[in-house]
């Protein structure tokens, strides 16, 4: 979707659709998913957007290793991280908000003012127009 006057970019991650742990080519499938983001992103974004992560009706084999998400941030170009406004996590699980505590030391205090837990939908509307995003509905119905 797209916010404010500039139409600036919605970018919705849902991590329900992630691959499984289990699976024996998930470091080949995760590699080329992050390609894939990366190549989305910068064909999407010229000017300020936001990432909106869900994190709802997600098992723990589904969600990216603290080692994967730290290998995504380094490699983003200068120009995209500049120019995320906000990273807005819906229903953060306690283990994501553990993590992002444990973390918070070694990543910008920039970045780290970026970051908002959002824990119900209805608190989303009020933060960006939600005609505009595409909700799973796995998240709709968590």
């Amino acid at each position: 979707g797209y916010y404010g006057d500039g139409l600036n970019a919605i970018v919705v991650f849902a991590v329900c659709f992630m691959p499984e742990s289990s699976q024996p080519n998930y470091r080949y499938l995760m590699d080329n998913l992050f390609k894939y983001v990366i190549g989305t992103l910068e064909l999407l974004v010229a000017e300020n957007y936001m990432i909106v992560y869900l994190n709802g009706a997600t098992t723990r084999r589904k969600m990216p290793s603290l080692g994967w998400l730290r290998k995504c941030y380094q490699q983003i170009d200068r120009r995209l991280r500049k120019n995320l406004k906000s990273l807005i996590i819906v229903h953060p699980s306690w283990f994501i908000r553990t993590l992002l505590a444990i973390t918070k030391p070694f990543i910008s205090s920039k970045f780290s003012q970026k970051i908002r837990y959002v824990f119900t939908l209805a608190e989303l509307a009020e933060l960006i127009p939600m005609e505009y995003v595409g909700i799973p509905e796995c998240i709709k119905q968590y």
